[in-house]
């Protein structure tokens, strides 16, 4: 519901003191003598009383319900009409009276209710203009001017409160704009934290995602050799030894690593190499530390920009880590190739495989999955115990060429 205009929240208080203004001086007027019969107040009381009754309206005006909208108008206009009638020297500034009703009219009413009490205070103001004229006969000349005066009076007052009504529409329109324009500026204000907030929260998970890829998979390559140079150390020192030079050099990496992503919040797994490259360099290296065959077929016609070949590289290594980690595979099959407008990622190995309804939702392949749709591709996994796993990933090539 909305809120009462009172004097804390009036949207144009020098308004609210014109008002006061004008009646204290209707009010002053009606109590001072005057030496002519004429001019006198009739009933000065009810001249007072009616013009402090509408002054303690103006303290507060109805913006709710319509019904008491226009009680609230009718009352206004019954006052400033009785005053007109009996106010005596009061009755001279009875017209501002009814520019008054109709400022509050514009605050409280839309344009068809503005209109409507500003036709009401003209015909009013008219009916009085008309009671007040002299009941004795005039002669021709004071006819002629006393009409004129009408009229040009009539014409003035008319004029006065089309200018009061335009001038009130055209400062209410401006304020409602200005509203209007705060809230919007709120809403782009709320709608920019919120992309911020998810900014800062896809931020985070890209940079969860590259110390998993980067990290991780030397971390575990690491762990690997030491587990098995643990193994070795009694039966085979000398080949023993070889691991732990090779989890050396990956404790080396991931130290590398480490600081890369400290530096620069993100590892650039290519450095300057091609995606086949990097693909070659990954696969010795898997070979050498898991001692598991890896057949590769790349394809690519096309070059690829720098964040797609790094999604590309991301997923493939993620493939391997799970498959060194889990599949207790021998051998694997990886094939990148471009067919029907699509690049196409294939891996799959030999390994005793598990079940999709349980082994899904890891951080690795969650971690391939959102790559993958952030390429606007698809990220396919089949996979059955014994019967090893297999990982496609489609992508359209419009989304991949640089």
């Amino acid at each position: 519901m909305t809120r009462p205009i009172q004097i804390n929240n009036h949207p144009f208080r020098f308004l609210l003191y014109l008002e006061w203004i004008l009646l204290a001086i209707s009010v002053i007027t009606s109590v001072l003598p005057h030496p002519s019969p004429r001019f006198a107040s009739r009933f000065p009381e009810l001249a007072i009383l009616n013009l402090t009754i509408f002054g303690l309206m103006g303290l507060r005006l109805p913006t709710s319900n319509n019904l008491v909208k226009i009680i609230y108008t009718a009352c206004g206009i019954s006052l400033i009409f009785i005053t007109g009638l009996f106010g005596g020297r009061a009755d001279r500034l009875f017209p501002f009276l009814y520019i008054i009703l109709v400022i509050r009219s514009c605050l409280i009413f839309q344009l068809p209710g503005r209109l409507s009490v500003t036709f009401v205070s003209f015909t009013l103001f008219l009916t009085t203009l008309l009671y007040r004229i002299p009941r004795y006969p005039l002669p021709p000349q004071a006819q002629e001017k006393f009409r004129f005066f009408t009229l040009s009076l009539a014409l003035v007052f008319g004029l006065s409160l089309v200018f009061v009504l335009i001038l009130m529409n055209t400062v209410l329109s401006e304020r409602e704009s200005r509203e209007k324009l705060a809230i919007a500026n709120e809403k782009l204000r709320q709608y920019a934290l919120r992309i911020e907030n998810q900014a800062t929260l896809e931020e985070r998970n890209r940079i969860a995602r590259e110390i998993h890829d980067s990290l991780g998979h030397s971390l575990t390559a690491l762990n690997l050799q030491l587990e098995t140079a643990l193994k070795l150390y009694q039966a085979n020192p000398d080949k023993a030894q070889s691991f732990l030079a090779r989890a050396k050099e990956l404790g080396s990496k991931a130290l590398q690593d480490v600081r890369q992503s400290v530096s620069t919040m993100r590892s650039n797994p290519l450095q300057d190499k091609s995606l086949a490259q990097a693909i070659d360099i990954l696969a010795e290296d898997f070979q050498r530390s898991n001692n598991i065959l890896l057949n590769r077929q790349i394809n690519l016609e096309y070059s690829l920009s720098t964040e797609v070949n790094t999604a590309i590289y991301r997923i493939i290594q993620e493939s391997l880590t799970n498959i060194s980690k889990h599949a207790r595979a021998t051998e694997v099959n990886l094939e990148i190739i471009i067919n029907r407008g699509s690049l196409y990622i294939t891996i799959q190995d030999n390994g005793r495989g598990f079940d999709l309804e349980q082994n899904t939702t890891g951080f690795g392949l969650q971690s391939m999955r959102d790559r993958a749709l952030s390429l606007g591709g698809k990220f396919t996994i089949n996979s059955a115990f014994g019967c090893g796993c297999q990982i496609t990933v489609d992508i359209p090539l419009g989304r991949l060429i640089s």
